[in-house]
């Protein structure tokens, strides 16, 4: 059981606090300055703040103001994220802070995404408590997730940087939305990655999501040229990305691109924030667009949110065997051996051990 040294409440007529730290990315305009993070690089005047919420020119100089003060912490099955190609049945040390560079409409982690972090309930975990916190709890590695990491980089950084020191590994849950140069110098601690596909629209990402298409797109080049290991995920929302020719699109795309061997998981939609009036994807759908996908050539298609599904499991793109039986978060019975197949010797793509 987590005992979790809470911090007191925070004052938005505070600039600074205990939990600020110069941001690593930035530059300065004058007294402005210019976030160099994400895709969206605000402007920011002195005391304004970046659209993640989370970030503040003060006197001229950014500082993040979630450093070592998450709002959600938890041990998680590493299949949760999801990540069903490596390290399967070991647990996550995951955390998250305030803030997003994100406005999705179907958020399901809203509460914490959507608010700044004087708004949230937080703890007091600066990166060498999170470190051990993840040894005690038995855990295999650290999960940066449910909101967008990418906004709480510098405690994202440095947590990895001090987790790989101690033989865990590091997973990024992420919607994707990072710049390339302080993605490739977060490469060198990552392990392993889910990105959030959202659709493969950019008139839907500006919609649904308040973003862009292309910086998603190159960060999945980015993860493979590094030798990140990632997994990708589409969460099929009615009226928005349940376009089969989208779908299409998108699979073509990532099998040209990323090659065939990375897995994608088609999520179902429940309604969840702005988006209560809409109904759950069909499962019907879901198999539709993961028999696209496979038809696309991609080897490993999963469909999520649909408890003991035949595709929650992995089979061998030989022999068709059944590899890894999944129930729920856990898994049930595993016929890899040696990353390969155990019935036939065919090479399955993962990090296993």
């Amino acid at each position: 059981m987590l005992t979790l040294p809470s911090s007191p409440p925070k004052e938005k007529s505070l600039s600074l606090w205990k939990w600020s730290k110069e941001a690593y990315h930035y530059i300065r305009l004058g007294n402005n300055v210019q976030c160099l993070l994400c895709p969206n690089q605000c402007i920011l005047e002195h005391g304004e703040r970046g659209r993640c919420r989370v970030r503040i020119n003060n006197n001229g100089k950014l500082y993040t103001l979630v450093y070592g003060n998450p709002t959600a912490v938890h041990v998680d099955p590493i299949e949760k994220k999801p990540l069903f190609h490596f390290l399967p049945s070991t647990k996550a040390f995951s955390i998250a802070t305030a803030g997003c560079n994100f406005r999705c409409l179907n958020c399901q982690n809203w509460q914490i995404s959507q608010f700044p972090p004087e708004k949230t309930e937080n703890y007091d975990m600066m990166p060498k408590v999170v470190v051990n916190n993840a040894i005690t709890e038995s855990c295999s590695s650290i999960a940066y997730t449910y909101n967008e990491p990418s906004v709480f980089y510098e405690y994202m950084y440095d947590t990895a940087k001090l987790a790989k020191e101690h033989k865990l590994r590091n997973l990024w849950i992420t919607n994707g939305y990072m710049n390339e140069k302080p993605l490739r110098e977060l490469c060198k601690y990552l392990d392993a990655a889910n990105v959030d596909l959202k659709s493969f629209s950019e008139k839907i990402y500006n919609e649904l999501n308040a973003g862009r298409l292309e910086p998603v797109l190159n960060t999945l080049k980015v993860l493979k040229s590094e030798g990140v290991w990632f997994e990708i995920t589409n969460l099929v929302v009615p009226t928005y990305t349940d376009d089969i020719d989208m779908i299409r699109d998108m699979v073509e795309w990532i099998a040209k691109n990323l090659g065939k061997d990375y897995p994608l998981h088609f999520s179902r939609f429940f309604p969840h924030y702005k988006l209560t009036h809409l109904p759950p994807t069909p499962i019907d759908f879901l198999e539709q667009a993961r028999k696209i996908a496979m038809d696309a050539g991609l080897k490993f298609v999963y469909i999520g949110n649909v408890p003991n599904h035949k595709a929650q499991n992995t089979y061998c793109p030989r022999c068709g065997r059944l590899l890894v039986e999944r129930r729920g978060y856990y898994v049930a019975s595993m016929n890899i051996e040696n990353n390969a197949c155990k019935f036939c010797g065919e090479h399955i793509a993962g990090v296993w051990s």
